[in-house]
Protein backbone atom coordinates (compact mmCIF):
# COMPACT_ATOMS: atom_id res chain seq x y z
CA UNK A 1 0.00 0.00 0.00
CA UNK A 2 1.43 3.61 -1.04
CA UNK A 3 2.10 6.26 1.42
CA UNK A 4 0.90 9.37 0.87
CA UNK A 5 1.90 12.74 1.09
CA UNK A 6 -1.23 15.19 2.64
CA UNK A 7 -1.34 18.98 1.37
CA UNK A 8 0.91 21.04 4.02
CA UNK A 9 2.57 18.13 5.62
CA UNK A 10 5.35 18.99 8.00
CA UNK A 11 8.32 18.94 7.23
CA UNK A 12 10.75 16.34 8.65
CA UNK A 13 13.48 14.07 7.33
CA UNK A 14 12.58 10.89 6.42
CA UNK A 15 15.28 7.89 6.04
CA UNK A 16 13.33 5.28 4.28
CA UNK A 17 12.71 5.58 0.74
CA UNK A 18 9.54 4.51 -0.66
CA UNK A 19 10.50 2.16 -3.65
CA UNK A 20 7.06 1.09 -3.84
CA UNK A 21 5.65 4.50 -4.68
CA UNK A 22 5.14 5.73 -8.48
CA UNK A 23 4.66 9.43 -10.05
CA UNK A 24 4.10 10.04 -14.01
CA UNK A 25 5.02 14.32 -14.06
CA UNK A 26 2.84 14.91 -17.83
CA UNK A 27 4.26 18.59 -18.65
CA UNK A 28 2.36 19.58 -21.02
CA UNK A 29 4.13 23.61 -21.96
CA UNK A 30 2.13 26.63 -21.55
CA UNK A 31 -1.25 25.24 -21.36
CA UNK A 32 -3.69 28.08 -20.19
CA UNK A 33 -5.68 27.47 -16.37
CA UNK A 34 -8.64 30.13 -18.53
CA UNK A 35 -8.64 28.56 -21.89
CA UNK A 36 -8.83 24.45 -20.72
CA UNK A 37 -11.43 25.93 -17.91
CA UNK A 38 -13.78 26.92 -20.85
CA UNK A 39 -12.71 24.22 -23.37
CA UNK A 40 -13.43 21.45 -20.53
CA UNK A 41 -17.29 23.62 -19.98
CA UNK A 42 -17.74 23.41 -23.12
CA UNK A 43 -17.31 19.45 -23.33
CA UNK A 44 -14.49 19.33 -25.49
CA UNK A 45 -11.90 17.74 -23.33
CA UNK A 46 -13.78 14.50 -21.01
CA UNK A 47 -10.28 12.79 -20.10
CA UNK A 48 -8.86 16.84 -18.60
CA UNK A 49 -12.06 16.97 -16.96
CA UNK A 50 -11.70 13.57 -15.39
CA UNK A 51 -8.20 14.65 -13.84
CA UNK A 52 -9.29 17.91 -12.93
CA UNK A 53 -12.49 16.12 -10.73
CA UNK A 54 -9.78 13.88 -10.05
CA UNK A 55 -7.04 15.89 -8.56
CA UNK A 56 -6.00 18.40 -6.12
CA UNK A 57 -6.01 21.41 -8.44
CA UNK A 58 -3.72 24.33 -8.70
CA UNK A 59 -2.58 27.70 -10.03
CA UNK A 60 0.87 27.56 -10.55
CA UNK A 61 2.96 30.54 -10.11
CA UNK A 62 6.20 31.25 -12.16
CA UNK A 63 6.47 34.18 -9.90
CA UNK A 64 8.51 35.93 -12.85
CA UNK A 65 8.11 38.86 -15.53
CA UNK A 66 9.62 39.10 -19.11
CA UNK A 67 12.40 38.80 -20.21
CA UNK A 68 12.38 36.19 -17.49
CA UNK A 69 9.21 34.64 -18.37
CA UNK A 70 10.42 31.88 -20.51
CA UNK A 71 9.26 28.18 -20.72
CA UNK A 72 12.97 27.05 -20.44
CA UNK A 73 13.79 29.47 -17.48
CA UNK A 74 10.68 27.64 -15.68
CA UNK A 75 10.57 24.27 -16.53
CA UNK A 76 14.41 24.43 -14.77
CA UNK A 77 12.96 25.72 -11.81
CA UNK A 78 10.70 22.83 -11.74
CA UNK A 79 12.85 19.93 -11.97
CA UNK A 80 15.72 21.70 -9.62
CA UNK A 81 13.48 23.54 -7.52
CA UNK A 82 15.50 26.55 -7.20
CA UNK A 83 14.37 29.87 -8.27
CA UNK A 84 15.70 31.81 -11.46
CA UNK A 85 17.81 33.82 -8.98
CA UNK A 86 19.68 30.57 -7.63
CA UNK A 87 19.72 28.64 -11.07
CA UNK A 88 20.81 31.63 -13.79
CA UNK A 89 19.63 29.40 -16.46
CA UNK A 90 18.32 32.11 -18.74
CA UNK A 91 19.17 30.03 -22.65
CA UNK A 92 16.87 27.05 -24.08
CA UNK A 93 19.68 24.82 -24.43
CA UNK A 94 22.05 25.70 -21.65
CA UNK A 95 20.40 23.64 -18.76
CA UNK A 96 23.24 21.38 -18.77
CA UNK A 97 25.09 24.45 -17.13
CA UNK A 98 23.00 24.14 -14.04
CA UNK A 99 25.72 22.59 -11.54
CA UNK A 100 22.52 21.21 -8.67
CA UNK A 101 21.33 17.99 -9.46
CA UNK A 102 17.26 18.05 -10.41
CA UNK A 103 15.00 15.77 -9.14
CA UNK A 104 15.91 12.74 -11.31
CA UNK A 105 19.76 13.06 -10.52
CA UNK A 106 18.62 12.88 -6.81
CA UNK A 107 16.04 10.02 -7.34
CA UNK A 108 18.46 8.39 -9.11
CA UNK A 109 20.56 8.49 -6.41
CA UNK A 110 18.49 7.08 -4.06
CA UNK A 111 18.15 3.89 -6.17
CA UNK A 112 15.32 4.48 -7.89
CA UNK A 113 14.66 4.12 -11.27
CA UNK A 114 14.17 7.31 -13.57
CA UNK A 115 12.52 8.14 -17.07
CA UNK A 116 13.09 11.20 -18.71
CA UNK A 117 11.37 11.95 -21.97
CA UNK A 118 11.73 14.97 -23.56
CA UNK A 119 11.96 17.23 -20.46
CA UNK A 120 12.76 21.25 -21.26
CA UNK A 121 16.01 22.80 -20.70
CA UNK A 122 17.68 19.63 -18.90
CA UNK A 123 20.44 18.74 -16.92
CA UNK A 124 20.90 15.17 -15.91
CA UNK A 125 23.64 13.17 -14.36
CA UNK A 126 25.22 10.08 -16.49
CA UNK A 127 24.86 7.67 -16.58
CA UNK A 128 21.61 7.39 -14.62
CA UNK A 129 19.80 4.61 -13.45
CA UNK A 130 16.88 4.71 -16.23
CA UNK A 131 16.92 6.00 -19.37
CA UNK A 132 17.02 10.18 -20.80
CA UNK A 133 15.69 11.43 -24.30
CA UNK A 134 16.98 14.81 -24.18
CA UNK A 135 14.47 18.00 -25.41
CA UNK A 136 14.52 18.90 -29.24
CA UNK A 137 16.22 22.22 -28.74
CA UNK A 138 19.48 20.81 -26.52
CA UNK A 139 22.41 21.99 -28.43
CA UNK A 140 24.90 19.82 -26.36
CA UNK A 141 22.92 17.07 -25.20
CA UNK A 142 22.93 12.83 -25.77
CA UNK A 143 19.98 10.61 -24.93
CA UNK A 144 20.67 7.89 -22.89
CA UNK A 145 21.32 4.97 -23.60
CA UNK A 146 22.31 5.36 -26.82
CA UNK A 147 19.75 3.34 -28.48
CA UNK A 148 17.38 6.65 -28.92
CA UNK A 149 19.85 8.59 -31.07
CA UNK A 150 17.48 7.47 -34.02
CA UNK A 151 14.14 8.90 -32.56
CA UNK A 152 16.46 11.76 -30.95
CA UNK A 153 17.85 13.03 -34.11
CA UNK A 154 14.69 12.81 -36.27
CA UNK A 155 12.52 14.67 -33.87
CA UNK A 156 15.35 17.07 -33.13
CA UNK A 157 15.54 17.88 -36.90
CA UNK A 158 11.97 18.17 -37.60
CA UNK A 159 11.26 20.51 -34.73
CA UNK A 160 14.69 22.68 -35.18
CA UNK A 161 13.24 23.15 -38.96
CA UNK A 162 9.30 23.05 -38.64
CA UNK A 163 9.53 26.59 -40.60
CA UNK A 164 11.48 25.27 -43.21
CA UNK A 165 10.36 23.81 -46.36
CA UNK A 166 12.84 20.93 -46.41
CA UNK A 167 14.07 19.18 -43.10
CA UNK A 168 17.92 18.16 -43.02
CA UNK A 169 18.00 14.33 -42.89
CA UNK A 170 18.86 11.49 -44.90
CA UNK A 171 17.40 8.49 -46.18
CA UNK A 172 18.98 6.43 -44.11
CA UNK A 173 18.17 8.68 -40.84
CA UNK A 174 14.44 7.27 -41.76
CA UNK A 175 15.49 4.11 -42.42
CA UNK A 176 17.05 4.18 -38.60
CA UNK A 177 13.92 6.01 -37.53
CA UNK A 178 11.52 3.67 -39.01
CA UNK A 179 13.54 0.62 -37.76
CA UNK A 180 13.32 2.20 -33.80
CA UNK A 181 9.63 3.60 -34.16
CA UNK A 182 9.31 -0.32 -35.50
CA UNK A 183 10.74 -2.05 -32.42
CA UNK A 184 9.85 0.62 -29.81
CA UNK A 185 6.35 1.10 -29.31
CA UNK A 186 4.76 2.10 -32.54
CA UNK A 187 0.88 1.53 -32.68
CA UNK A 188 -1.68 0.91 -35.52
CA UNK A 189 -3.61 4.03 -34.53
CA UNK A 190 -0.46 6.49 -34.48
CA UNK A 191 0.98 4.92 -37.94
CA UNK A 192 -2.70 5.73 -39.41
CA UNK A 193 -2.75 9.32 -38.42
CA UNK A 194 0.66 9.45 -40.19
CA UNK A 195 -0.58 8.13 -43.11
CA UNK A 196 -3.90 10.28 -43.15
CA UNK A 197 -1.70 13.81 -42.57
CA UNK A 198 0.61 13.03 -45.16
CA UNK A 199 -2.26 12.63 -47.36
CA UNK A 200 -4.28 15.87 -45.78
CA UNK A 201 -0.90 17.52 -46.90
CA UNK A 202 -1.39 16.25 -50.49
CA UNK A 203 -4.48 18.20 -50.65
CA UNK A 204 -3.98 21.01 -48.50
CA UNK A 205 -0.24 22.50 -48.35
CA UNK A 206 -1.38 24.41 -45.53
CA UNK A 207 -2.31 21.25 -43.45
CA UNK A 208 1.28 20.77 -42.33
CA UNK A 209 0.56 23.02 -38.86
CA UNK A 210 -1.04 19.10 -37.48
CA UNK A 211 2.72 17.43 -37.82
CA UNK A 212 3.04 18.90 -34.38
CA UNK A 213 0.43 16.31 -33.15
CA UNK A 214 2.00 13.26 -35.13
CA UNK A 215 5.37 14.31 -33.29
CA UNK A 216 3.53 14.07 -29.42
CA UNK A 217 1.72 10.62 -30.66
CA UNK A 218 5.10 9.50 -31.34
CA UNK A 219 7.05 10.82 -28.63
CA UNK A 220 3.93 9.35 -26.59
CA UNK A 221 4.28 5.69 -28.60
CA UNK A 222 7.96 5.83 -27.60
CA UNK A 223 7.48 7.11 -23.60
CA UNK A 224 4.91 3.59 -22.95
CA UNK A 225 7.33 1.26 -24.70
CA UNK A 226 10.18 2.31 -22.48
CA UNK A 227 7.91 2.63 -19.45
CA UNK A 228 6.50 -0.92 -19.78
CA UNK A 229 10.53 -1.88 -20.11
CA UNK A 230 12.00 -0.30 -17.21
CA UNK A 231 8.82 -0.15 -15.00
CA UNK A 232 10.56 3.53 -13.44
CA UNK A 233 9.49 5.30 -9.98
CA UNK A 234 9.66 8.68 -11.41
CA UNK A 235 8.82 9.50 -15.33
CA UNK A 236 8.31 12.38 -16.99
CA UNK A 237 6.76 13.22 -20.84
CA UNK A 238 7.13 16.71 -22.25
CA UNK A 239 5.38 17.56 -25.20
CA UNK A 240 5.38 21.58 -26.70
CA UNK A 241 2.44 21.79 -29.66
CA UNK A 242 -0.45 23.37 -28.04
CA UNK A 243 1.99 25.71 -26.97
CA UNK A 244 3.04 26.34 -30.42
CA UNK A 245 -0.13 26.75 -31.44
CA UNK A 246 -1.25 29.22 -29.01
CA UNK A 247 1.37 31.35 -29.98
CA UNK A 248 0.05 31.21 -34.06
CA UNK A 249 -3.00 31.35 -33.63
CA UNK A 250 -4.61 33.15 -30.75
CA UNK A 251 -5.73 35.47 -33.02
CA UNK A 252 -7.35 32.80 -35.68
CA UNK A 253 -9.38 31.42 -32.40
CA UNK A 254 -10.28 35.14 -31.01
CA UNK A 255 -9.67 37.74 -32.95
CA UNK A 256 -11.66 40.44 -30.54
CA UNK A 257 -9.06 41.67 -28.40
CA UNK A 258 -6.64 42.24 -31.46
CA UNK A 259 -6.06 44.88 -34.09
CA UNK A 260 -5.08 43.14 -37.02
CA UNK A 261 -7.62 40.73 -38.20
CA UNK A 262 -7.04 37.58 -39.55
CA UNK A 263 -8.57 36.94 -42.75
CA UNK A 264 -11.80 34.97 -43.64
CA UNK A 265 -9.40 31.80 -45.35
CA UNK A 266 -6.60 32.43 -43.07
CA UNK A 267 -9.44 32.04 -39.52
CA UNK A 268 -11.30 28.89 -41.55
CA UNK A 269 -7.66 27.22 -41.53
CA UNK A 270 -6.42 27.82 -38.14
CA UNK A 271 -9.31 29.08 -36.19
CA UNK A 272 -9.28 25.91 -34.80
CA UNK A 273 -5.96 24.89 -34.17
CA UNK A 274 -6.00 25.82 -30.27
CA UNK A 275 -8.83 23.74 -29.84
CA UNK A 276 -6.96 20.81 -31.69
CA UNK A 277 -4.14 20.65 -29.87
CA UNK A 278 -5.99 20.67 -26.68
CA UNK A 279 -8.19 17.57 -27.84
CA UNK A 280 -5.09 15.87 -29.02
CA UNK A 281 -3.04 15.67 -25.91
CA UNK A 282 -6.64 15.06 -23.94
CA UNK A 283 -6.59 11.66 -25.89
CA UNK A 284 -2.87 11.36 -24.31
CA UNK A 285 -4.60 12.38 -20.69
CA UNK A 286 -7.01 9.36 -20.79
CA UNK A 287 -4.34 6.76 -21.55
CA UNK A 288 -1.90 8.07 -18.56
CA UNK A 289 -4.93 8.40 -16.70
CA UNK A 290 -5.36 4.16 -17.75
CA UNK A 291 -1.87 3.23 -17.76
CA UNK A 292 -1.51 5.15 -14.41
CA UNK A 293 -4.29 3.08 -12.56
CA UNK A 294 -5.10 3.57 -8.84
CA UNK A 295 -1.64 3.21 -7.48
CA UNK A 296 0.83 5.38 -9.79
CA UNK A 297 0.64 9.64 -8.71
CA UNK A 298 -0.28 11.52 -12.10
CA UNK A 299 0.87 14.99 -12.08
CA UNK A 300 -0.40 17.44 -14.85
CA UNK A 301 1.89 20.73 -15.09
CA UNK A 302 2.34 23.51 -17.61
CA UNK A 303 4.86 25.31 -16.19
CA UNK A 304 3.11 28.54 -17.21
CA UNK A 305 0.39 29.96 -19.68
CA UNK A 306 -0.34 31.95 -21.92
CA UNK A 307 -2.49 35.08 -22.78
CA UNK A 308 -3.38 37.19 -26.15
CA UNK A 309 -0.18 38.95 -27.31
CA UNK A 310 -1.40 42.85 -28.22
CA UNK A 311 2.00 44.39 -27.15
CA UNK A 312 2.95 44.38 -30.85
CA UNK A 313 -0.45 45.38 -33.27
CA UNK A 314 0.35 48.94 -33.27
CA UNK A 315 3.42 47.92 -35.56
CA UNK A 316 1.23 45.22 -37.87
CA UNK A 317 1.27 42.42 -35.32
CA UNK A 318 4.83 40.46 -34.52
CA UNK A 319 6.27 38.67 -36.79
CA UNK A 320 9.83 37.29 -37.04
CA UNK A 321 12.72 36.01 -39.57
CA UNK A 322 14.74 32.92 -39.57
CA UNK A 323 18.30 32.46 -41.32
CA UNK A 324 17.81 30.24 -44.27
CA UNK A 325 20.41 28.61 -43.51
CA UNK A 326 22.79 30.43 -40.42
CA UNK A 327 25.75 28.95 -42.00
CA UNK A 328 25.49 31.13 -45.05
CA UNK A 329 25.07 34.24 -42.83
CA UNK A 330 28.18 33.46 -41.06
CA UNK A 331 29.98 32.86 -43.83
CA UNK A 332 29.14 36.30 -45.44
CA UNK A 333 29.49 38.12 -42.20
CA UNK A 334 32.94 36.53 -42.29
CA UNK A 335 33.27 35.11 -39.06
CA UNK A 336 36.27 34.15 -37.97
CA UNK A 337 37.54 30.07 -37.03
CA UNK A 338 35.62 27.51 -36.89
CA UNK A 339 32.70 27.44 -35.37
CA UNK A 340 29.44 25.07 -35.15
CA UNK A 341 25.47 26.50 -35.54
CA UNK A 342 22.87 24.71 -33.42
CA UNK A 343 19.12 25.54 -34.03
CA UNK A 344 16.95 26.80 -31.00
CA UNK A 345 13.77 27.64 -31.10
CA UNK A 346 11.99 30.74 -33.62
CA UNK A 347 14.49 32.79 -34.72
CA UNK A 348 17.48 31.66 -32.38
CA UNK A 349 20.65 30.10 -32.97
CA UNK A 350 23.40 28.87 -30.85
CA UNK A 351 26.98 29.41 -32.39
CA UNK A 352 30.04 27.53 -30.98
CA UNK A 353 33.23 28.78 -31.82
CA UNK A 354 36.53 27.21 -31.53
CA UNK A 355 38.05 30.33 -28.97
CA UNK A 356 36.47 32.92 -26.75
CA UNK A 357 38.96 35.21 -28.91
CA UNK A 358 36.59 34.22 -31.86
CA UNK A 359 33.37 34.41 -30.25
CA UNK A 360 34.02 38.11 -29.48
CA UNK A 361 34.83 38.79 -32.77
CA UNK A 362 32.00 36.66 -34.47
CA UNK A 363 29.86 38.87 -31.67
CA UNK A 364 31.12 41.91 -33.01
CA UNK A 365 30.10 40.89 -36.55
CA UNK A 366 26.33 40.04 -35.94
CA UNK A 367 26.43 42.96 -34.04
CA UNK A 368 27.42 45.44 -37.49
CA UNK A 369 24.55 43.56 -39.17
CA UNK A 370 21.50 46.24 -39.69
CA UNK A 371 17.86 46.58 -41.53
CA UNK A 372 16.99 50.17 -42.12
CA UNK A 373 19.86 51.85 -40.16
CA UNK A 374 18.30 49.49 -36.99
CA UNK A 375 20.39 46.23 -35.41
CA UNK A 376 19.56 43.25 -37.02
CA UNK A 377 20.31 40.64 -34.49
CA UNK A 378 19.90 39.75 -31.40
CA UNK A 379 23.15 39.40 -29.60
CA UNK A 380 24.18 37.69 -26.54
CA UNK A 381 27.86 37.01 -25.43
CA UNK A 382 28.85 37.00 -21.82
CA UNK A 383 32.09 34.80 -21.76
CA UNK A 384 33.14 31.35 -23.56
CA UNK A 385 33.07 30.16 -27.00
CA UNK A 386 29.63 30.21 -27.70
CA UNK A 387 27.02 33.38 -28.82
CA UNK A 388 23.15 32.85 -28.57
CA UNK A 389 21.65 35.36 -31.21
CA UNK A 390 18.87 35.47 -33.68
CA UNK A 391 16.93 38.29 -35.91
CA UNK A 392 15.45 40.91 -33.87
CA UNK A 393 13.33 42.37 -36.89
CA UNK A 394 9.30 42.21 -35.71
CA UNK A 395 7.78 44.08 -38.13
CA UNK A 396 6.67 43.99 -41.78
CA UNK A 397 9.93 44.47 -43.78
CA UNK A 398 9.45 45.39 -47.95
CA UNK A 399 10.82 42.48 -50.65
CA UNK A 400 13.31 44.88 -51.41
CA UNK A 401 15.02 44.72 -47.88
CA UNK A 402 18.48 45.60 -47.66
CA UNK A 403 20.85 43.65 -45.14
CA UNK A 404 23.87 46.12 -44.23
CA UNK A 405 27.48 44.82 -43.12
CA UNK A 406 28.25 47.96 -41.43
CA UNK A 407 31.56 46.51 -40.30
CA UNK A 408 32.27 45.33 -43.70
CA UNK A 409 30.38 48.29 -45.45
CA UNK A 410 28.70 45.75 -48.14
CA UNK A 411 24.93 44.83 -48.58
CA UNK A 412 22.89 41.54 -49.89
CA UNK A 413 18.97 41.48 -50.23
CA UNK A 414 17.60 40.73 -47.24
CA UNK A 415 15.51 38.01 -48.44
CA UNK A 416 18.55 36.13 -49.82
CA UNK A 417 19.50 35.13 -46.24
CA UNK A 418 16.38 35.11 -44.37
CA UNK A 419 12.63 34.20 -44.79
CA UNK A 420 9.65 35.07 -43.15
CA UNK A 421 7.75 32.76 -41.09
CA UNK A 422 3.62 33.24 -41.90
CA UNK A 423 2.04 33.32 -38.60
CA UNK A 424 2.07 36.47 -36.52
CA UNK A 425 2.35 36.11 -33.21
CA UNK A 426 -0.68 35.81 -31.06
CA UNK A 427 0.03 34.11 -27.41
CA UNK A 428 2.59 35.62 -25.19
CA UNK A 429 3.42 34.02 -21.62
CA UNK A 430 1.71 34.10 -18.06
CA UNK A 431 2.73 33.76 -14.98
CA UNK A 432 -0.25 31.28 -14.00
CA UNK A 433 0.14 27.92 -15.15
CA UNK A 434 -1.71 24.32 -14.50
CA UNK A 435 -0.89 22.48 -11.48
CA UNK A 436 -3.07 19.03 -10.98
CA UNK A 437 -1.98 16.17 -8.32
CA UNK A 438 -3.90 13.15 -8.38
CA UNK A 439 -2.83 10.60 -5.89
CA UNK A 440 -4.28 7.59 -4.65
CA UNK A 441 -5.90 8.64 -1.70
CA UNK A 442 -5.63 11.35 -1.67
CA UNK A 443 -9.01 13.22 -1.69
CA UNK A 444 -9.71 15.38 -4.61
CA UNK A 445 -9.73 19.51 -3.69
CA UNK A 446 -9.72 22.88 -5.36
CA UNK A 447 -7.06 25.33 -3.89
CA UNK A 448 -7.72 28.76 -4.80
CA UNK A 449 -4.46 30.11 -3.78
CA UNK A 450 -1.40 30.25 -6.30
CA UNK A 451 1.54 28.09 -5.33
CA UNK A 452 5.10 28.85 -6.50
CA UNK A 453 6.55 26.54 -9.11
CA UNK A 454 9.42 26.12 -6.29
CA UNK A 455 6.88 23.85 -4.25
CA UNK A 456 6.56 21.26 -7.61
CA UNK A 457 9.97 19.69 -6.78
CA UNK A 458 9.98 19.27 -3.36
CA UNK A 459 6.74 17.68 -3.38
CA UNK A 460 7.89 15.02 -5.89
CA UNK A 461 10.62 13.98 -3.22
CA UNK A 462 8.54 14.29 -0.53
CA UNK A 463 6.33 11.76 -1.91
CA UNK A 464 9.31 9.46 -2.24
CA UNK A 465 10.30 9.83 1.10
CA UNK A 466 13.22 11.59 0.06
CA UNK A 467 14.41 14.84 1.60
CA UNK A 468 14.83 17.92 -0.07
CA UNK A 469 18.47 19.30 -0.52
CA UNK A 470 18.62 22.72 1.73
CA UNK A 471 18.59 24.70 -0.98
CA UNK A 472 15.26 23.83 -2.26
CA UNK A 473 13.34 26.64 -0.68
CA UNK A 474 9.70 25.61 -1.59
CA UNK A 475 6.78 24.43 0.47
CA UNK A 476 6.05 20.76 -0.27
CA UNK A 477 2.10 20.75 -1.24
Amino acid sequence: MSTTVRVDAPRKATTQVLRDKKVILLEFNELSPKLIEGFMAQGELPNFRRLRDESRVFISDAEEAAPNLEPWIQWVTVHSGLSYDQHGIFHLGDGHKLENKCLWDILSDAGLTVWVCGSMNQRVDLPINGAVLPDPWAAEARPYPESLQPFYRFVRQNVQEYTNDRVPLSMGDYVSFVKFMVTHGLRLRTAIAIAKQLLLERVNKQAKWRRATILDKLQWDVFRSYYRELKPQFSTFFINSTAHFQHAHWRDMDPEPFKVKPTEDHRKEFGGAVLFGYQEMDRIVGEAIDMAGTDTTLILSSALGQQPCLIYEDIGGKTFYRARVFDRVMEWLGAPGKYQVAPVMSEEFHVHFDTEANAIEGARLLRSLQVNGKPAMNVMHESGPSVYTGCRIWEQLPPDAVLEHTALGKQIPFFRLFYQVESLKSGMHHPDGILWVREPGVKPQATPQRVPLLSVAPTVLRMFGVQPPPEMTGRPL
